[in-house]
């Protein structure tokens, strides 16, 4: 019984060259800091966790940095840390000023694409 999905090659092309590579990696890697200051900002409603122990320095060791730069600019409001809503909205930013559909690495890549 066929299901009528394409296969799976149609629906993923493996990137060709090392603009494709990159701009796939800074993708990944935006999403995956997007997620982790997502996961910060439920771990605000918890304060008791502690983020220096166990899988929960996965959580803080990359955004704990920035975190703490921003909250000198940026005091809570109401009691309420939003330094990490701030990020997730930078980096949602970025990623779609960089790697999104009219982003710069793919206008690039698109153009590499017309010449070649």
């Amino acid at each position: 019984m066929e299901l009528g999905l394409a296969s799976p090659g149609a629906l993923f092309a493996w990137p060709n060259g090392l603009l494709g590579w990159g701009h796939l990696l800074v993708g990944l890697l935006l999403s995956a800091w997007t997620l982790l200051f997502l996961f910060r900002i439920v771990l605000t409603w918890y304060p008791q966790i502690d983020l220096s122990r166990g899988v929960m320095r996965v959580v803080s060791v990359p955004t704990e940095p920035l975190l703490a730069l921003t909250r000198r600019l940026i005091q809570p409001i109401g009691g309420v840390d939003v330094t990490p809503v701030v990020w997730v909205g930078l980096l949602s930013l970025l990623r779609e000023l960089v790697v999104g559909q009219q982003g710069l690495l793919t206008q690039v890549m698109l153009r590499s694409q017309l010449v070649a």
